[in-house]
């Protein structure tokens, strides 16, 4: 019995494993199909993946916060972020896991 609980406990942590990296993987994805034209190059003055100084503000706001803007759009006094980038083919949850990617680069 004992066995099979250690057993299940690590299955379940593999699994988390899993989906974790998978979710970062689909974030890594939307990033380059969706998000890069603007994160990638700092048009319309989209902070740049990886920069810290730029995300750090941002990120200190919450990502609730940056999912929000991420998903409806925001104007701020650097530049604008169009509702899903422009893409409004993208779910939600698209969307979100490239936030957590990118916020995760700028960590």
């Amino acid at each position: 019995m004992k066995n099979l609980m250690i057993a299940t406990a690590a299955t379940v942590a593999l699994m988390a494993s899993v989906t974790t990296t998978a979710q970062a993987a689909d974030g890594q994805k939307t990033f380059q199909s969706a998000c890069f034209a603007c994160h990638g190059t700092g048009a319309a003055g989209a902070p740049m993946i990886g920069h810290k100084d730029a995300w750090g503000p941002r990120i200190a706001k919450g990502i609730a916060t940056l999912e929000k803007h991420a998903l409806h759009g925001f104007k701020g006094k650097k530049g604008v972020m169009p509702a899903k980038g422009g893409r409004s083919d993208l779910s939600d949850a698209d969307v979100k896991a490239a936030v957590a990617y990118m916020v995760s680069k700028a960590k």
